[in-house]
């Protein structure tokens, strides 16, 4: 028996596959469904199924792709509402690969609809449990994605108490040794305080995570329900798309127009530059927003662009290009290009430098805006008299940032400062606008 976990480390999405005597099952697999197809045939391995844990908030799937494209049974709860061929599997499902067992477990919290893969060996022995977003390492699914979006709404309490449920009647009673592979690592949006471990074991996960640990069901809600992260904008969407399916990977990216880089563009429509922010500040298109190529660019991508907006995609190089169009499409995004372009002739509006030294001698000359999420901000700012506006709601509440002084926007690095600089000096034409970037650890 083989199981393999295939690692996405931008979007912190772990997905499996596992093959015993040349039939393999693929679980909560990523956008692009090469690397599932090509493992199989390293092992000699035909795709016989495909199991979605639930529809996915941060991430598409491409299990309608990969049945498509293999004739491999997609297995989804019934309480999915998925729209694509399916079978469903739900609490007393089997599906037999070979002489091993993967049981279906209904576990709601994360989603209503979610459920995690019990593994049993070809002994009968009970040794692994698939997870999806219900139990990480350190942690559990948040319960708050699924109050306007998927099958099945609810409420974010209601979730909660479900996931209270599912974890002690379904997952703590399990034996210790069985190991848990989790669809999410640290980084991710889905919940709030996982380890670095990308896979664990029941016992260690009682003796460890926060949310196993002896609580009523009243002080588990009000301990998941703290301090959860920011949602970006694409979420919603992206639960909509699972449940219909998206297209075909290479279809859909090779669809992307490639324009010349001195096109005229559609005024009014958002440029998103994925340049460095050194080329960036040297020269860039007139209110473009620097959305630098990064570890997380796929989710502030879709934290600054709303899933209906279109954008303009600008990179350094070709092969840059096609990197940042294959990162949009992880998150359903690439329908939202309008064009990807290499940097046009255009790019010469440069951007402020602040003098370092005047800001650090007279900060009350300036309004500084600190860019943070709220879990950052809630520890403590940087600045007292800092705005604090999050990057995710900066387009939002642009109206709230006073242009009577110079402003200064911050990060805890440069990588969202830069961005939040970009967006603001958009709108704000009346004093220079300045990003901290790395400066700003010198005030930490």
């Amino acid at each position: 028996m083989i199981v393999n976990q295939f690692y996405d480390k931008g979007l912190a999405h772990a997905s499996y596959a596992i093959i015993r005597n040349g039939r393999m099952v693929v679980i909560d697999p990523a956008r692009d469904p090469q690397p599932y197809y090509d493992f199989a045939e390293i092992h000699s391995a035909d795709i016989l199924g495909v199991i979605e844990t639930h529809p996915h908030a941060d991430f598409v799937s491409s299990h309608l792709e990969i049945h498509q494209t293999t004739g491999a049974v997609i297995y989804v709860s019934k309480l999915a509402g998925g729209t694509f061929p399916h079978e469903t599997f739900d609490d007393g499902d089997v599906i037999q690969l070979d002489d091993i067992k993967l049981k279906a477990i209904n576990t709601p919290g994360h989603s209503p609809d979610s459920i995690c893969i019990l593994l049993e060996d070809e002994k009968g022995k009970d040794c692994a449990i698939f997870t999806g977003d219900t139990l990480f390492a350190g942690d559990v699914g948040r319960p708050d994605l699924r109050e306007t979006a998927g099958n099945i709404t609810a409420k974010k309490e209601e979730l909660a108490r479900d996931m209270y449920h599912s974890t002690r009647e379904k997952l703590m009673v399990l034996p210790k040794d069985v190991t848990v592979y989790p669809a999410h690592g640290p980084g991710s949006l889905c919940g709030k305080s996982m380890s670095p471990d990308l896979h664990t074991t029941i016992g260690k996960e009682l003796r460890e995570n926060y949310a196993l640990q002896l609580m009523d069901e009243l002080k588990f809600v009000q301990t998941l329900l703290a301090d959860q992260p920011f949602m970006p904008k694409y979420f919603g969407y992206d639960v909509e798309l699972n449940k219909t399916g998206a297209p075909g990977f290479a279809e859909s990216i090779n669809n992307v127009v490639k324009a010349d880089s001195n096109i005229e563009l559609e005024k009014g429509l958002l440029v998103i530059d994925t340049r460095p922010s050194q080329l960036y500040r040297k020269g860039h298109v007139k209110n473009s927003i620097n959305l630098q190529d990064g570890e997380k660019f796929e989710t502030w991508l879709g934290s600054v662009v709303g899933p209906g907006e279109a954008f303009y995609l600008i990179a350094n190089t070709d092969e840059e290009l096609d990197v940042m169009i294959k990162k949009a499409a992880k998150i359903g995004y690439e329908r939202n290009i309008k064009a990807a372009l290499l940097t046009p002739d255009s790019a010469t509006v440069k951007s402020a430098i602040i003098n370092l030294g005047d800001f650090k001698a007279h900060t009350d000359n300036y309004t500084i805006i600190d860019a943070r999420n709220w879990a950052e901000i809630n520890v403590g700012k940087l600045f007292a008299d800092a705005l604090t506006i999050p990057l995710p709601e900066l387009r939002e509440r642009l109206s709230e940032i006073p242009a009577d002084k110079p402003i200064v926007v911050h990060c805890a690095a440069g990588y969202r400062s830069a961005a939040a600089a970009g967006i603001i000096s958009g709108k704000i034409k009346a004093v220079p606008v300045y990003d901290l970037s790395e400066a700003v650890k010198e005030f930490n």
